[in-house]
């Protein structure tokens, strides 16, 4: 049965059908490395594996497997995407994001710089520098939850 979801995890505004589903059941290509990026967070709240080894530059994917991709974030339940910049050239990529988590009952940012390449066609993950800001948050009850509903966290993920 498939999952149905109302709003893409990915932080845009439309539905995942619309969104990053195309993309990720390979219907059509990401138009730019933020797309990509959008989709491989998508792919990593949905844990499809496979996808997000697939979107590897061949360097990268040649060292991992879906076992071990599915290992590192057995316990990561991801919240949501903020993408701060995309900066892109002719066959190079940037993107500046802060992906925000949940293990157990701590809550997390991820803030990286990943790069990309446009690759036999079509854009790969190639590495990414995270931050220094990177780490545990704090979830206090009467601040915006990190989910992205836009609900207080008292009156969402924090019930």
């Amino acid at each position: 049965m498939a999952t149905i979801i109302k709003h893409c995890t990915c932080g845009n505004e439309l539905t995942y059908e619309v969104c990053c589903k195309p993309i990720i059941d390979g219907k059509v290509a990401a138009k730019d490395a933020e797309t990509l990026m959008r989709s491989r967070f998508s792919a990593y709240s949905l844990k499809n594996y496979r996808y997000i080894l697939q979107t590897y530059i061949l360097a990268q994917r040649s060292k991992l497997t879906i076992s071990e991709l599915a290992d590192s974030s057995e316990d990561t339940q991801w919240l949501s995407l903020q993408v701060i910049a995309h900066y892109s050239q002719v066959n190079m990529a940037q993107v500046e994001f802060k992906a925000f988590y949940q293990i157990h009952n701590s809550y997390y940012v991820m803030h990286e710089i990943s790069d990309f390449v446009f690759e036999a066609g079509k854009w790969l993950y190639a590495d990414g520098v995270i931050k220094k800001d990177s780490g545990e948050l704090s979830q206090e009850r009467n601040s915006q939850c990190l989910c992205g509903s836009g609900k207080k966290y008292k009156k969402c993920c924090g019930r």
